[in-house]
């Protein structure tokens, strides 16, 4: 989800307050605050950050606020993933989540990285790849709020697919669960269910 400007959050708070999410409204609402060059604007980021829909040819809708944070605090990285055109590998804490069914979590809402190795040669194609879908990425470290990327460059890469997603193999990952004890419970689960 993109940063949605000061400008837009204000109107989306004054047409909620006003219309709630059930009433239709148009941008006319605007006329007497901004040109209409701004109001277009203004309507048009809110509807590509799906904070407005469109239910007529000039009639709009809030979204539930609730639906909104629930959007940009939830995990959008794994169906982001689907659409890379470039190798990748989950890997580390990551790889073991997918291998154990999630059995093992490291993520809440809060705090929520994914370990990725990719190509070293790809690095710039990764950055501007979460970076043009507002999804911060570090090298090797870095921590934030939400969802971020620890991008791990490597000269090769070996995956298998498992759950829709690029993932190293299963036995580098078993081996990597058995060696801490933190994730000693994900290692049972990974040995009893994901070997086959």
């Amino acid at each position: 989800m993109n940063e949605i400007p000061a400008f837009a959050q204000r109107a989306y708070a004054i047409f909620y307050t006003q219309h709630g999410s059930s009433e239709t409204f148009g941008q006319e609402e605007l006329d007497w605050v901004v040109r209409e060059s701004m109001r277009k604007k203004v309507f048009a980021v809110l509807l590509r950050a799906g904070w407005l829909e469109k239910v007529s040819r000039r009639g709009y809708r809030c979204v539930e606020p609730g639906r909104i944070f629930a959007g940009i605090a939830g995990f959008q990285v794994p169906e982001m993933m689907r659409e890379a055109t470039r190798p990748y590998a989950f890997t580390g804490m990551s790889a073991i989540e997918l291998w154990s069914d999630f059995s093992y979590v490291q993520r809440s809402m809060k705090k929520s990285p994914y370990h990725l190795k990719v190509l070293r040669r790809d690095l710039p194609y990764w950055k501007e790849f979460f970076r043009s879908r507002s999804i911060p990425s570090f090298l090797r470290k870095g921590s934030t709020f939400g969802e971020h990327i620890l991008l791990f460059p490597a000269k090769s890469i070996r995956s298998v697919e498992r759950h829709g997603l690029r993932v190293e193999p299963y036995r580098s990952t078993l081996r990597m669960a058995e060696r801490n004890r933190l994730f000693g419970y994900a290692a049972e689960y990974m040995r009893k269910h994901a070997a086959a």
